[in-house]
């Protein structure tokens, strides 16, 4: 389904992501792990076309150079230049880290903005109705403002804003971020729903404990370079990964 080839991504001289080769198969959960400033971000923001608007935006205004290089297929179609609203029709929907929602609206007007591209209002409902089914707490939670919800709440908020636009390609960064325990469990439990509904999931994480479980396979990279790739069974039985990713 996605495919990224020797992608490199550099900021200014910075370089951000490393010659990079990943993949994601049509139904799988795949995780990718790697500590702070490893080019997760980066990474799933090339993906959803976000550092090539932010490429043209900055040219435009004569401030960062942003180079991109390398190629990013979408079954089977090179999207390496198509915009984040291109993406987003062809199924490419990317949860932003740090739940990012609209604060001073409702729970349910969130969701339904997350169906602002779907043209029939049926369609959006029923995708909002399955988002509660997946989240039973926001089902309570309707006409609360965003803003006044926690911080796990507003973590399924936008996951719903993500799953109302109607995925093929999910993509979520790091969506277990400052969650607490109880939280994560809700989120790693919707990861379940979400694969039965037929969405291809790419998430990144920094600590793989509570999602390593549920991936198809992974990917580690430090430094913007890829360093190990494999199943979950391959990973979890690496004494390195064990230790560097789950405190073992």
């Amino acid at each position: 389904m996605l495919d990224v080839k020797n992608l490199m991504i550099f900021y200014e001289n910075a370089l951000a992501v490393n010659n990079l080769n990943l993949d994601v198969k049509k139904g799988e959960i795949v995780g990718v792990f790697g500590s702070n400033s490893a080019g997760k971000t980066t990474l799933m923001n090339t993906v959803a076309g976000l550092t090539l608007h932010m490429k043209f935006r900055e040219h435009r205004k004569g401030g960062q150079r942003i180079t991109i290089v390398g190629q990013q297929n979408f079954e089977g179609e090179d999207i390496s230049n198509r915009s984040p609203n291109d993406r987003v029709k062809k199924g490419i929907v990317l949860c932003r880290e740090r739940h990012p929602v609209f604060r001073d609206l409702s729970v349910e007007e969130n969701l339904q903005l997350g169906g602002f591209l779907i043209k029939e209002q049926v369609k959006v409902q029923e995708s909002i109705d399955l988002v509660y089914n997946i989240f039973p707490p926001l089902t309570k939670l309707k006409s609360r403002r965003a803003g006044l919800c926690s911080g796990g709440e507003q973590e399924m908020i936008a996951i719903g804003m993500a799953l109302v636009a109607r995925p093929k390609l999910l993509l979520l960064d790091e969506p277990l971020l400052g969650l607490s325990p109880v939280m994560q469990a809700i989120v790693v439990q919707a990861l379940k729903d979400i694969r039965s509904l037929e969405v291809t999931v790419l998430l990144t994480e920094q600590y793989a404990r509570p999602i390593m479980p549920h991936i198809d396979r992974g990917f580690i990279i430090e430094n913007g370079t890829l360093i190990m790739s494999g199943t979950k069974e391959e990973l979890m039985d690496n004494p390195e990964v064990m230790s560097a990713y789950f405190g073992m």
